[in-house]
């Protein structure tokens, strides 16, 4: 497959509504790159924590735009503000809390696009919609692994 060229504007791309006040515009997808990139833009209230995970196959890449995020990649704990970048290898187990007063907005990207697809199905399914194992399911069919409990 060849990726053409092309230009998303402000607002554009499908929303995932993960849950209230969390949100992901994904802005490149698989389909759109040829496989080679995912891009997309979380909002994530203070609090906000994903579980200790790895990916197989993709590398991801987060650029935080504005806030505080607390990255734990392998066994380092980094806290990121606004232009700090993390590259969390696949099969590193890693994790992010956003630890500021205010949302944390942070740009991710994944290459090749494989891990991202898990955000493409979550589109129109907020996670209180998913049941543990159907949300598990979904990150095994991505190449995603949980390995623990989210640890920041």
């Amino acid at each position: 497959m060849e990726a053409k060229g092309f230009v998303v504007p402000p607002g554009g791309g499908a929303v995932w509504d993960i849950e209230p006040g969390r949100s992901a515009a994904l802005k490149l997808v698989g389909g759109q790159t040829a496989e080679s990139v995912m891009l997309f833009e979380e909002t994530a209230p203070p609090g906000t924590a994903t579980v200790l995970h790895l990916h197989h196959d993709s590398d991801e890449v987060a650029y935080v735009l504005s806030g505080e995020i607390t990255f734990l990649i392998g066994d380092k704990v980094t806290v990121g503000g606004p232009g700090s970048c993390a590259f969390m290898p696949r099969t590193v187990p890693h994790a992010w809390k956003s630890t500021g007063a205010e949302p944390g907005r942070v740009l991710f990207l994944y290459t090749p696009a494989g891990a991202g697809r898990l955000f493409e199905e979550g589109v129109g399914h907020p996670m209180s919609s998913f049941s543990d194992g159907e949300f598990e399911a979904l990150a095994r069919r991505h190449r995603w692994e949980v390995v623990g409990p989210a640890p920041l």
